[in-house]
């Protein structure tokens, strides 16, 4: 009985999974939006690149590691937004994807109004 090969160039690609939907609808802030933060030894004040209920990419070419907990601080139109956060993933020289984890009902508050301005 013959037996049946297969080439590498006879190979089909792989269909990467479909990525998760996000839970919330990310944001472009305004140009020169920026946001504070501390977190390992460090801080610093950076530019978002977007901005959800759920977290924050925030451009940085050297950002500390994944897992690093983060205390953020960033104006909204109706006052100050302070949450602490963890970064989630690095894209090196690129920035950070943060994860939000806690911040009070008030700041919630803010940047939901903030949110639905800049989505509308």
């Amino acid at each position: 009985m013959a037996r049946a090969t297969i080439s590498v160039t006879d190979a089909k690609p792989v269909a990467k999974p479909a990525s998760k939907p996000r839970r919330h609808p990310r944001a472009k802030p305004p140009r020169g939006f920026l946001v504070a933060w501390q977190g390992d030894g460090r801080r610093d004040a950076n530019r978002v690149h977007n901005v959800s209920l759920g977290g924050i990419f925030i451009e940085n070419v050297d950002p500390p590691a994944p897992g690093t907990i983060l205390q953020l601080l960033f104006d909204a139109p109706e006052g100050e937004v302070r949450v602490t956060a963890k970064i989630c993933f690095v894209k090196p020289r690129d920035g950070m994807g943060v994860q939000f984890l806690g911040m009070d009902f008030p700041a919630r508050r803010r940047l939901y109004g903030m949110l639905r301005r800049l989505i509308a």
